[in-house]
């Protein structure tokens, strides 16, 4: 029996309407007035109140939907397999895994010896008590195996506090460093690095050497250029820390041998402009990826001893870019990207012959997984595709042969009901950008109801997943798409470059191509139609809507970063001055120009849009909360059409969301439902109860 058709119920009391208080900013001569500037401030009653006035709302809206809600929960939890373990990792003669049990919303991670009793090292549930977000951020045992440590995030804010456990007394040391970003051991494991983060625009900004015996912190390096931040990691075969400053354009490396973490940091790349630099180690050589003269970057090598004597290891190849790589003892593992798509290669270090990895999917994802060890002939990869679950795979480098030591179990699912395919759309300047889509081959004829979903920011390309979430969709007749706009960095680095600074536009173009582009194939329907987008997604959602509100039927509008001139105008902010090399900055006024000419909040106009849904979260460190606050009050007050405008700011989350799986979960069916229910009249009602 068919599920009645599901509705908001637009009955409910008028939605909340927020004060203005108009705040005036005279820029480059342009007179910008911002009447809900008073929404910042998580600290002010009235704000509280109009979040939660919000929040109330929504669920009102959504009341009819809680049916459907509870069904597609239900789906996605049955198709989750509760108790799990993840693949085991080798790491100096331990097993280091996680596993999950049914009930419980966090991982308890483990080690055992081979053929040994499990110990837990850290059960994240017992940490979570009585709390509303739990996240773990640094996990590192320290080389002797005796010593762990972690850090922990208690609101969303991603703030991490270190905490070092003694493993064999079960001695817990708390809150050792405040603001940790990232952390190292010494080959002592008595000595750490650490970067620690400025307390107001959490920027990575200083780089610590300790003794945990002496508890006396000694800077080793500070960065006070507010475009860049201080990294840190060790070398593969863990002989070295690296360590420097890094922008979007450019870093500089030192190294410190880490069996003497007291010696003065070598510089073995001074920072130069337009030149970016990832170094790891290799008996006696450096192994680095380098984009100096190589613009999808190039794979070197150069003697420890002479770093300016380079020796091509992966030569620059202008149709692949070149992503990550792993050095192993005697081999370099490669990971690439060409035509949208990954791939990845063997380099024999003593013969310098390669072997290329083939995959047979038209759309899929594949990388180098978790690799602890330094002297072995395996290397750990991983494989999935929309209709494939992720496969943990180990290769043997001598034979080639391949071991699947983990497959994601799946409850219900046969990949053979569904299929993928490629499309390619036109943009605006005759630049054909591809299209991933999954859907099921028994589904009704073209068109379909569709989601269209897209990042296209700071160069990050797009993944063609498993997602076991998505499935209730497909199960419903949809088809899902993933457009790999330009801002990404699919199509390698000069795509990232034509969607970034001045040639941001082509971004949101970009999208509404390939929106366009399966209707006029026949593959969706304006009416069926809803497009996706969370963080600089959200920007793209907030942009795309602007320039094209007729483009869809709902908008799922995620995290979003739609308040750009503002933030970009306020350097106390998280992340504000390192994102002047890929937004720009607006205090120079031709840079000013491009944001002011997408800023979703500066061009809400008055016309009709669609039916849209933002989502955030109170504490989010990454896009401040009173970002889509704003933007929804000015939508509301701008907006000529009647269609649904929800907001859902989660009070105690960051910005991922929630941090438990099952709250997720939870927060992912109620997105579904609100797109369900804002298309429900194009859709049949077959089409709201999975197959």
């Amino acid at each position: 029996m068919n599920q009645p058709l599901p509705h908001l119920d637009t009955d409910v009391s008028p939605a909340p309407v927020a004060t203005q208080i108009p705040v005036q900013t005279v820029l480059h001569g342009e007179t910008l007035v911002d009447e809900f500037a008073w929404l910042r401030g998580k600290e002010k009653p009235e704000v509280i109140d109009y979040l939660n006035a919000e929040n109330a709302y929504q669920e009102a809206m959504l009341l009819p939907t809680k049916d459907l809600q509870t069904s597609i929960y239900n789906e996605i939890l049955g198709r989750l397999k509760e108790d799990d373990q993840t693949a085991p990792v080798i790491k100096g003669g331990w097993l280091y895994y996680s596993r999950t049990e049914a009930g419980k919303s966090y991982p308890i991670r483990c080690r055992k010896r081979p053929r040994g009793k499990e110990v837990v090292l850290l059960d994240q549930n017992r940490l979570a008590e009585g709390k509303a977000f739990l996240s773990v951020g640094i996990f590192e045992v320290s080389p002797d195996g005796n010593q762990l440590a972690y850090s922990t995030d208690e609101t969303g804010y991603r703030q991490y506090k270190l905490h070092v456990k003694n493993l064999r007394t079960g001695e817990l040391r708390e809150n050792l460093v405040e603001r940790i970003d990232s952390m190292e051991w010494a080959s002592d494991s008595r000595t750490i690095f650490y970067v620690q983060e400025d307390p107001v625009t959490k920027r990575s900004c200083q780089l610590f050497r300790m003794s945990l015996k002496a508890m006396e912190p000694t800077l080793v390096l500070q960065e006070d250029d507010g475009l860049f931040d201080i990294y840190l990691y060790k070398t593969q075969d863990k002989s070295l820390f690296v360590f420097g400053s890094v922008s979007k354009e450019e870093n500089d490396v030192f190294v410190v041998p880490s069996d003497h973490p007291d010696r003065a940091p070598t510089s073995v790349f001074p920072r130069r402009a337009k030149e970016r630099y990832g170094l790891d180690h290799n008996g006696g050589r450096y192994f680095v990826r380098t984009d100096k003269d190589a613009k999808n970057f190039r794979v070197i090598s150069c003697p420890v001893s002479d770093p300016s004597s380079w020796t091509d290891v992966v030569p620059h190849d202008p149709e692949v870019r070149i992503s990550a790589f792993l050095t192993l003892k005697g081999q370099l593992v490669v990971s690439d990207r060409s035509n949208g798509l990954p791939g990845l290669r063997v380099v024999d270090l003593g013969t310098g012959t390669t072997k290329r990895l083939s995959f047979g999917d038209a759309i899929y994802m594949a990388g180098i997984h978790e690799n602890a060890e330094f002297d072995t002939d395996r290397v750990r990869l991983y494989y999935a595709s929309p209709v494939k679950p992720m496969k943990v795979i180990d290769l043997n480098l001598s034979t080639g042969k391949r071991r699947v030591v983990k497959s994601t179990e799946v409850t219900g699912f046969d990949g053979s009901k569904y299929t993928t395919k490629r499309v390619w759309a036109t943009a605006s300047d005759g630049t054909r950008v591809p299209v991933g889509l999954v859907y099921r081959r028994d589904r009704p004829s073209n068109p379909s109801p569709t989601l269209l979903y897209a990042y296209g920011s700071y160069g990050a390309s797009s993944s063609f997943g498993f997602s076991s979430n998505v499935v209730s969709l497909l199960d419903r007749g949809f088809v899902y798409a993933v457009a790999q706009i330009r801002g990404g960095g699919d199509m390698g680095e000069e795509w990232y470059d034509a969607g970034k600074m001045a040639n941001k536009m082509n971004t949101f173009t970009d999208f509404i191509a390939c929106a366009d582009h399966l209707v006029e194939a026949g593959i969706a329907d304006r009416g069926k139609l809803a497009i996706m987008g969370g963080s600089a997604g959200g920007l793209l959602m907030g942009a795309v809507l602007n320039l094209r509100p007729d483009l869809c039927k709902a908008a799922l509008v995620l995290v979003p970063f739609v308040d750009v001139i503002n933030t970009m105008l306020d350097e106390s902010l998280p992340l504000t001055t390192s994102e002047f090399n890929e937004w720009g900055n607006p205090k120079i006024e031709d840079q000013y120009r491009w944001i002011r000419a997408y800023s979703p909040y500066e061009n809400i106009r008055s016309v009709p849009y669609p039916a849209i849904l933002v989502v955030t979260s109170l504490n989010d460190s990454q896009v401040a909360y009173h970002e889509p606050a704003k933007y929804v009050a000015r939508m509301r007050a701008r907006r000529s059409d009647s269609n649904p405008l929800l907001f859902k700011c989660r009070m105690d989350g960051g910005h991922g969301g929630a941090s438990g799986r099952y709250d997720s979960i939870k927060d992912v069916a109620m997105q579904y439902a609100f797109v369900l229910a804002a298309m429900s009249e194009g859709l049949a009602g077959a089409e709201l109860q999975a197959s």
